[in-house]
């Protein structure tokens, strides 16, 4: 008899109905470990530590972002219905784009750039040590992403969910929502 996966210590009664190693696909789970579909309330609360900084009309590459804006909206998507192929929770709705998308600082938000340690950006992005070009490069399209509202600032947006919570949702439709009622909402 093959021993169970759900206790390797003993040998499995029926692992023709509840032993993985039976199981076709390794992702299906046994009929008695299955959690019910739920719906349930995440909370996160926490203080953001942003460094000083100047405002952003004050910064000299505020224009390249704006550059990066104006030259690219005409062809703009939003980064999760082009990574699905399927803008059908985009909302805006492609329909009325280039309004309701907006430009997302993906890799470092402009507030935090006077704190980077830059021996932690060199090994993700080498060339980046010069402290004098990373105002450049936080406003260049390296860092800048368009997305549509609701997965910007939206229920399932970056800058609203955790960052394994925003990673599904880019794979699970209506993984996230505004009530428990509703999973488009």
């Amino acid at each position: 008899m093959p021993r169970c996966l759900n206790y390797s210590a003993v040998e499995c009664a029926y692992p023709e109905r509840c032993c993985l190693l039976t199981q076709p696909n390794p992702l299906v789970i046994p009929p008695k470990l299955r959690v019910p579909a739920h719906v349930q309330k995440v909370t996160h609360s926490y203080w953001v530590h942003y460094p000083n900084h100047d405002p952003r009309e004050d910064d000299p590459h505020y224009a390249d972002f704006h550059h990066f804006r104006e030259t690219t909206k005409a062809e703009a998507k939003c980064l999760v219905g082009e990574h699905r192929n399927d803008y059908s929770e985009c909302d805006p709705p492609p329909e009325h784009w280039p309004v309701g998308l907006e430009v997302h600082h993906g890799i470092i938000e402009f507030a935090v750039q006077n704190s980077i340690d830059l021996k932690w950006l060199e090994v993700d992005f080498p060339g980046i040590s010069d402290p004098s070009q990373i105002g450049a490069w936080v406003e260049s399209a390296v860092n800048l992403e368009w997305r549509c509202v609701f997965h910007h600032r939206g229920v399932g947006g970056v800058h609203t969910l955790t960052e394994s919570d925003y990673q599904g949702v880019r794979y699970v439709r209506g993984l996230t929502s505004k009530t428990q009622g509703s999973k488009y909402d």
